[in-house]
């Protein structure tokens, strides 16, 4: 059987941009690309799962009919974004490079053109999905016209005649026109019938059948309904005409135009290379290709997790090796090693990379090392696999890796300081990485290099997997491969970080970045490195222990759950899960359904239903310690390095767009700390044998940062005369005496605090607060009255974002807002709070680290022995010898608290104990 599917263009344009809003997808260029990535990748999707024998794609085309009979049809609408304006050229060339069919008619929407298209198959036997999120084409399934409506968190749900009449309770889908016209809709802008509802408005319609019969007929109403009904004939009649979707569009289109054809590969590399989509253009044409690289870099992660696609593929315009002169000499004896060591002690920098075994620094063993102090000219030195001579051929470049006075050149330059440092060698000297340059530059890009070879360069570099195959358990290691085969890969390495260098260093003074750069960026590798290296120890046996706790708790929610359900059943299986409560139990009458029609029992929806049945509640507790005993509790153990006996978190310089560290490999940044189990979890983290575990975070810094900015005298008498500052918000915020102040209003104070800081709305305060809309509405207009100069400087914030692109922090780490002057409300009120919450977030994090990088000196200069092992966000975690416990102590408060001179004093709180958990 034929199978079309017809796309709601502008439907899915829409939500494609909107779902990237939080972390939008820029390429080199700055041009916001997420909305053609999204409808791409959707497209893809559609094509290779559903495999349509048709497929056409329908667009909006200027003022409708229904404008003309309703001139506030949508009116109320922001404009359009920016982005999507500019994006939807693209996506009709790609489009027609796919050879799809576009479909637009003036004085229609795209609803008209797929109603008229999909009956008119629908009857000729052809099985049509109406690819679309807009509810209102319920009215058009039919026997063979189908909803194929995406679903929140992925996937698709496939909508028939019987969804739609369980869903809404009506016997026919056109009557979902008659739901319509009685509901209004709010998102087109008509009026409906004031107070009804959807549940209202089924049982109207399964009453009288359809909107003229009710109108006809409200003698047999009562009350106000029949008041309401009768006051709104007009609107209700026009409501109607604007929710019917038009099935008789002149529109002439033969099936045979609508087939799925090859695509023309030429406009789509094309197209896709021009867009920087290398991933898009696999899957659509080379898609027996793989072209991705790591170059040894935890932040390869990063790629993979946004990937869907800001990478540049390989063009004819590139060059590359073959086509650039260059000069790379393969090192093959110790004589040749010792001229050109001595080569390198005669220059001022030095770029270099090492081959490894491993991506993992701590794992890693050295499989050859390259450099290069010229552009297009590099060496390479093979480093045998015997432990023995490796050392000897590396104790060759001693002098120069450890020349304070040789500049060093890498890119992610902290992982080569880890591998060396395992041979016994430290890197001394000045640092420049390459890859924490261009994260100042522009912050919201990938910083690996086959991304800045191809956008800074326009050179394409050899690929990693070009020489140990794809990954997988057929991948080679670069042991198993000859110098001769790595000699010119390596060697690319190190000379294209040179380039780098030289192109990035004069971005670096053009965006006001060098001192950020110099003074904390490039200090702080060391320092994260030292952590990485040393590790953190766990208490085995103590995990063990919760592990057994958390066991048996677990396995009692186990017979509690089914008891409750009076069976037993796999918990976690989300398909058994949704049979137990929707099907067995029924706890609600129209559950949520997936594609395959499987229930929804996602955990969104299961806190949704709580007060629903005490075995929803325990089935969130049992996937909660499960979560924990698989991330953390049993997980954790298996991350210790048997070398080291110790787990070594990866600590991400270059990944978060407001200057935050992250870690990874484990992740100890997201360990939960406001519940009890979370703090389980805690205790395990141990100090050393015979040390002391120490923890001091800062006290309040965002809001001090606030003051600071705010320059509020308000606020900044709170903190200088040492107050708790959110006693002393609701003390001014409730006008009462400080001590009058009971737990109650602090907490809604707190809240305020940390909400209204970041620019949270009245609605976004009433939710986190479980408060109504009013109250949070006086809680804003009193705190602003509280804190006048507070809201002026995040008026002054967003102003200034507005007039410069971009927001900045108090040591001028930008973050650029590129859609702070959008016409569309909702994508420039994001931006907005960004403006405000950049500076603040952003400037948190940079004092921490230039605490850690004054601590790690200190620590160097008197000689300590004890160790920093941890940072996460305003929190600092050391491991320490007794006798050495009020230096740290004094060392740690000392220069946490003049790490930056706000107009308020910064404050370090402390703890020790014998785990983490008794310290903080």
């Amino acid at each position: 059987m034929d199978k079309l599917i017809l796309i709601d263009a502008f439907a899915l344009i829409f939500r494609s941009y909107y779902a990237f809003i939080k972390n939008p997808r820029v390429n080199s260029k700055g041009q916001n690309t997420s909305a053609i990535l999204g409808f791409c990748n959707t497209l893809n999707e559609v094509l290779t799962k559903e495999k349509p024998t048709h497929i056409a794609v329908a667009f909006d085309h200027g003022l409708t009919f229904r404008h003309d009979a309703f001139p506030q049809y949508k009116a109320q609408r922001d404009e359009t974004p920016e982005d999507i304006s500019s994006a939807v050229p693209y996506i009709k060339e790609i489009l027609r490079a796919m050879r799809i069919p576009i479909l637009q008619v003036d004085g229609f929407e795209a609803d008209d053109i797929i109603g008229t298209i999909a009956l008119r198959a629908g009857s000729d036997g052809i099985e049509t999905f109406m690819l679309t999120p807009d509810k209102d084409y319920g009215q058009l399934v039919r026997h063979n016209v189908f909803m194929y409506r995406p679903r929140h968190g992925g996937g698709y749900e496939i909508i028939g005649e019987g969804e739609i009449q369980e869903k809404y309770g009506i016997p026919s889908p056109e009557q979902v026109i008659d739901l319509l016209a009685l509901m209004g809709d709010s998102a087109d802008n008509f009026p409906g019938c004031p107070g009804v509802g959807e549940k209202t408005a089924a049982k109207l319609i399964n009453q009288f059948g359809s909107v003229e019969n009710l109108l006809a007929n409200t003698d047999q109403l009562k009350g106000k309904q029949r008041q309401r009904v009768e006051e709104a004939v007009d609107d209700i009649k026009m409501s109607k005409f604007l929710a019917t979707i038009r099935t008789d569009v002149p529109i002439s289109i033969s099936w045979d135009e609508m087939k799925v054809e090859q695509p023309d590969e030429e406009q789509l590399t094309h197209l896709f290379t021009e867009l920087e989509f290398r991933t898009l253009l696999n899957k659509f044409v080379n898609k027996n290709k793989q072209t991705t690289k790591s170059d040894n870099s935890q932040l390869d992660l990063f790629a993979i997790n946004q990937a869907e696609d800001t990478e540049v593929q390989k063009t004819s315009l590139n060059s590359c090796l073959k086509t650039v002169e260059h000069e790379y000499k393969l090192i093959e004896n110790e004589e040749e090693a010792k001229l050109i060591c001595d080569f390198f002690l005669t220059k001022p920098f030095i770029s270099l990379d090492t081959e490894t075994t491993s991506t993992d620094a701590i794992d890693a063993e050295l499989v050859g090392l390259s450099f290069s102090v010229e552009e297009h000219k590099a060496f390479y030195v093979p480093i045998p696999d015997n432990r023995e001579e490796a050392q000897k051929w590396i104790e060759i470049f001693r002098p120069v890796y450890e020349n304070e006075e040789i500049l060093k050149i890498g890119q992610n330059i902290k992982y080569d300081y880890e591998v060396l440092h395992r041979y016994g060698i430290k890197l001394k000297g000045k640092l420049f990485d390459t890859m924490l340059a261009h994260y100042l530059i522009q912050p919201e890009l990938h910083h690996n290099m086959d991304f800045m070879a191809e956008s800074l360069l326009q050179y394409t570099t050899i690929h990693i997997d070009e020489l140990i195959g794809a990954k997988g358990k057929h991948q080679k290691s670069m042991r198993d491969l000859a110098p001769a085969e790595i000699y010119e890969y390596a060697c690319e390495d190190a000379d294209i970080t040179l380039q780098l260098k030289n192109v990035l260093e004069p971005k670096l003074k053009a965006v006001e970045a060098e001192d950020l750069f110099w003074n904390i960026e490039m200090p702080l590798v060391c320092v994260l490195a030292d952590m990485e290296l040393h590790g953190i120890r766990l208490d085995t046996e103590a995990l063990e222990e919760t592990s057994r706790i958390f066991t048996e708790r677990m396995n009692q929610y186990e017979r509690e759950i089914y008891e409750l359900a009076g069976e037993q059943f796999n918990i976690s299986s989300p398909k058994q899960v949704g049979e137990i409560l929707f099907g067995k139990l029924q706890i609600m009458e129209k559950p949520k359904k997936t594609k395959t029609g499987q229930y929804v029992t996602s955990e969104e929806v299961l806190l949704s239903l709580q007060a629903k049945s005490p075995i929803v509640q325990k089935i969130l507790d049992y996937r909660g310690i499960k979560k924990l005993l698989s991330t953390y509790i049993d997980a954790l153990p298996k991350l210790i390095k048997k070398h080291t006996g110790h787990i070594h978190t990866s600590f991400n310089q270059a990944l978060t767009a407001t200057g935050r560290l992250s870690s990874s490999d484990p992740n100890l940044q997201n360990i939960p700390v406001r519940t009890d189990d979370g703090k389980e979890i805690r205790k395990c983290f141990i100090p050393e044998e015979g040390c002391l575990f120490f923890s001091a975070d800062y006290s309040q810094i965002e809001l001090r940062i606030m003051a600071h900015l705010s320059e509020d005298e308000n606020m900044m008498e709170a903190f200088r005369s040492g107050q708790d500052i959110h006693r002393a918000t609701a003390a001014k915020i409730w006008h009462e005496e400080i001590e009058n102040v009971n737990d109650a209003q602090r907490k809604k104070a707190k809240q305020a605090n940390f909400g209204i800081i970041y620019g949270i709305t009245t609605y976004g305060l009433a939710q986190r607060m479980d408060i109504p809309n009013s109250e949070a509405k006086e809680l804003i207009e009193g705190y602003f009255r509280t804190f006048p100069k507070v809201q002026a400087y995040m008026e002054w914030a967003k102003q200034t974002a507005r007039e410069k692109g971009y927001a900045e922090t108090i040591f001028h780490r930008r973050r650029y807002l590129t859609d702070i002057n959008s016409k569309n409300g909702t994508v420039r009120g994001f931006a907005e709070r960004n403006a405000i919450n950049a500076p603040i977030q952003g400037s948190e994090a940079d004092i921490i680290k230039v605490a850690m990088i004054h601590i790690h000196k200190r620590f160097e200069e008197e000689n300590i022995l004890s160790k920093m092992i941890l940072q996460v966000h305003d929190e600092l975690n050391f491991s320490v010898y007794p006798d050495e416990k009020e230096q740290v102590e004094r060392i740690v408060i000392e220069e946490m608290q003049n790490a930056y001179t706000l107009r308020v004093p910064l404050v370090a709180d402390a703890g020790w104990g014998k785990n983490w958990l008794e310290a903080h």
